[in-house]
């Protein structure tokens, strides 16, 4: 008998009395390295390439069965040579390269135009017909040889800003689950982005390919949320279902490729300061370490950062869309409260709660838009328009300052644009002339120190924590989570106001809106237009905001800014990249450019507006369509390593 055999026997005999399941093995795709790209396959057929009848006798390269392949599955232009169509696939995809080419995969009906293509110098392509062309778009694929069956290829990208929390694949039944990928990176995440050759916009499916990024506050099915809390990420199971407002973007063909890092509970927190349970984004300008701003961190993380990324979704309640946009030169939009419903997403106060986009493009900012917001929304990209011709500038700087020149210098030129002039505004004189008798004794500042900071708080404890300690506690032996400094500071403020204090922010607030709404920002009268006026006050100034910078303890968001108008009248707020200004970095020891942007207003209702004048003043040359990168115009990013 050889060696061990009585051992095996005996292992035999005991698992002959055993029932044994049957194991359950499920592909979740698999990585490949495709000359100096990495991929990841999809687990997921597009449909069977061909019917058995080829020839595999080539000598093809492949891994695990599987090679690198083009379907051409219709070729109509005939004035149009193979290699200008794969030029111009170059130039349209960052995921279709060459050694795709090296397996064509041509539709019957034009196969005979692709007998001779040549790839490179010393290489053709391999010519085979398309056998099931019919539902399979032409792209970049991985083909099975074992099955005929077609992969989708993904282009894997390092999340070297540290912007995202998961990495996401769409599944055909419509939920999500995690893309098992890394390329080599140090503690970050990889993504995965599908290639654009899939896709083609149509009116049914306008945001057809676009790349989409999800504040990790939104609920997708199959998806676990953090909101920025590992204690609340090992909780909770994976969501039953997406919410609407992340539902209408893939309904309009949207391609949600991760969610990416909101400061905790969407409370506005720090870099060195407050962010504990997970690290902070990187802010891509300037000299690599400044203060990405919050809540939507990752999201402008992100916008600044990938040109592979189209849109990244965030929410603003008290400026977490517009205050990371400001810093990252970007467009951001507050839109008018309630155009989407918020279910299924976290709350800090539905009074103010908002979702938004933070972008590079205007246009495609403005089809969001409408995909987003559906009937609330109207676009004027396609019709006749005028705008207002009353511009208010609140609080402009008074210094000749190199950010004071670009701010004054663009709202120069918008007067000029829409032939009108400039009016200061000064909000507390026109309070305490045109305010309710029984509030306008005190300036807004007075009025309104409390309100926004008891709002959420109230409205946090009683929709969020209180639920969320009974939770952990019931699993957890009694115990309490871990809670950063802010939230955690934020809710015991609120759990010491006095009886009646909710009650009167709530009132306070509908006052100023009023107030707002008919004084200082109404409707049109005019039906050519929609607003009366446009307001302007800036957002950041290219000041220096150091991520390594140790602050004070964190305090409750007391009193009144600009920023907040939008939020408690509940009218649009746009942030505007208007240009950079020089500064001089100690980090580096070299002069870098920082962002500087302001916030434009219209009434309630009228966010088409806003994004129609930001394209309006792309066109005319006032602003540009920012960049990534180090700067507002690219430039290589100095936190960025492969």
């Amino acid at each position: 008998m050889k060696p061990h055999s009585k051992r095996t026997m005996k292992a035999l005999i005991l698992l002959s009395g055993l029932t044994i399941a049957s194991a359950s093995l499920i592909s979740t795709g698999v990585s490949m390295k495709l000359d100096d790209f990495y991929y990841f396959v999809s687990p997921f057929s597009q449909g069977k390439a061909y019917d058995g009848s080829y020839d595999w006798s080539y000598n093809f390269r492949g891994s695990f069965g599987l090679v690198p392949v083009s379907v051409v599955a219709n070729y109509e232009d005939s004035l149009q040579t193979p290699d200008d169509l794969f030029a111009e696939w170059s130039r349209k995809d960052d995921v279709w390269q060459p050694g795709f080419a090296e397996i064509l995969l041509v539709g019957s009906s034009n196969y005979q135009q692709f007998k001779s293509i040549n790839i490179s110098a010393n290489a053709e392509s391999t010519i085979l017909p398309l056998s099931n062309h019919s539902n399979i778009a032409s792209g970049p694929y991985f083909l099975d040889l074992s099955t005929g069956e077609l992969h989708q290829a993904l282009r894997l990208y390092n999340d070297f800003s540290g912007a995202f929390t998961q990495s996401l694949l769409q599944k055909p039944t419509g939920d999500f689950q995690i893309l098992s990928a890394q390329v080599p990176a140090a503690g970050t995440l990889t993504i995965g982005v599908p290639s654009r050759l899939y896709f083609s916009p149509s009116e049914e499916k306008p945001l057809a390919g676009v790349r989409v990024a999800v504040k990790d506050i939104y609920s997708l099915a199959g998806v676990r949320s953090s909101y920025g809390s590992r204690a609340y990420y090992g909780l909770y199971p994976p969501a039953n279902e997406t919410g609407t407002a992340i539902q209408n973007l893939i309904d309009a063909g949207a391609i949600i490729v991760g969610t990416q890092k909101p400061s905790q509970f969407a409370n506005g927190e720090v870099a060195t300061s407050d962010w504990v349970d997970f690290h902070a984004p990187f802010n891509p300008r300037g000299d690599g370490y400044q203060d990405t701003a919050s809540s939507s961190a990752g999201a402008g993380s992100s916008e600044a950062s990938y040109e592979w990324l189209d849109l990244a979704v965030g929410s603003d309640t008290g400026g977490s869309v517009r205050g990371p946009a400001g810093v990252q030169g970007l467009f951001g939009n507050r839109p008018t409260h309630d155009l989407v419903s918020l279910d299924h997403v976290m709350p800090l106060s539905p009074a103010m709660d908002t979702s938004g986009f933070l972008a590079r493009d205007p246009y495609l900012l403005d089809v969001a838009s409408k995909a987003l917001y559906k009937d609330n929304y109207t676009s004027y990209a396609d019709r006749g328009f005028q705008y207002p011709k009353k511009i208010y500038v609140l609080d402009f700087p008074t210094t000749n300052t190199s950010s004071a020149q670009l701010i004054h210098t663009f709202s120069r030129n918008l007067a000029s644009y829409l032939n009108t002039s400039i009016t200061p505004l000064s909000l507390d004189d026109a309070w305490q002339a045109s305010a309710p008798d029984e509030y306008n004794t005190r300036n807004i500042s007075e009025f309104l120190n409390l309100t926004y900071s008891t709002l959420i708080t109230k409205d946090q404890t009683r929709l969020l924590r209180d639920p969320f300690y009974k939770d952990y506690a019931s699993v957890h032996d009694g115990r309490l989570p871990f809670i950063d400094p802010v939230p955690l500071m934020r809710w015991a403020w609120g759990d010491a106001l006095p009886g009646g204090a909710y009650e009167e922010a709530v009132n306070n607030k509908a006052v100023f809106s009023d107030w707002i709404n008919s004084q200082i920002l109404p409707p049109a009268s005019n039906t050519s237009t929609c607003s009366s006026a446009i307001l302007l006050h800036t957002d950041s100034t290219g000041y220096f905001s150091a991520r390594d910078t140790y602050l004070s303890p964190p305090s409750a968001p007391l009193g009144f800014s600009n920023g907040e108008i939008s939020i408690f009248s509940g009218a649009p707020d746009t942030v505007f990249p208007i240009g950079e200004v020089p500064s001089f970095s100690s980090i580096t020891n070299h002069t870098e450019y920082l962002p500087v942007t302001i916030d434009v207003m219209v009434a309630r209702g009228c966010d088409g507006m806003l994004n129609k004048l930001a394209q309006d003043l792309v066109k005319a040359g006032i602003i540009s369509i920012p960049k990534t990168g180090s700067t507002l115009h690219g430039g290589e990013i100095l936190a960025r390593r492969w």
